[in-house]
């Protein structure tokens, strides 16, 4: 039994990554309740999981790797989801791809280097991941409820566009200065 709560918390990571491909499904679906709430369950396993391995010392190697891959997978795959089915532009999920494909590059660069980096969120980095899925989670109840898409979609967008950029580039100084350019 103490085994099994030791790693709830990548239980949980696992879940999550999991969930991922059922929300791509009822997205294309266009099953919109049902992926807005399948989609806040996998948001909210996030903060617990978290909040589980800090407050009960549960952190792990795995879920060090496990967590991070979890949301990634999530937000990517929500994001491409949503560009295909022209709910969200194009230019935005490509960003948010394209900083995911940057940081796992890097870090399988520095691996194969065999200048291993650790894994460690950075701030921006966590602001940004949320602010990702707030906003995936409000465009999908936005289209669950039939709420049109205003001001709020805009201010959003730009938003999770600034933070996306601002932590591709704290972590692409973080790596070029661990990899003594």
């Amino acid at each position: 039994m103490i085994l099994y709560f030791r790693s709830l918390p990548n239980l949980i990571s696992l879940g999550r990554l999991l969930l991922a491909p059922a929300i791509v499904a009822l997205i294309a679906a266009q099953q919109w309740k049902q992926a807005c709430v399948v989609f806040l369950i996998a948001g909210v396993s996030d903060a617990v999981d978290g909040w589980l391995a800090k407050s009960f010392n549960l952190r792990s190697e795995l879920g060090a790797y496990l967590d991070p891959l979890a949301d990634k997978a999530l937000v990517v795959s929500i994001y491409v989801a949503l560009a295909i089915v022209s709910v969200l532009p194009a230019t935005i999920t490509i960003l948010v791809v394209a900083r995911d494909v940057m940081i796992v590059g890097a870090f399988m660069i520095s691996l194969i280097m065999q200048k291993p980096i650790k894994v460690k969120p950075l701030m921006v980095s966590k602001l940004n991941t949320a602010t990702q899925i707030c906003f995936a989670a409000m465009v999908l109840g936005a289209k669950a409820f039939d709420i049109p898409a205003g001001v709020w979609f805009d201010v959003f967008l730009y938003t999770v566009t600034a933070l996306t950029l601002a932590s591709m580039g704290a972590y692409l100084s973080q790596w070029i200065k661990h990899m003594n350019f």
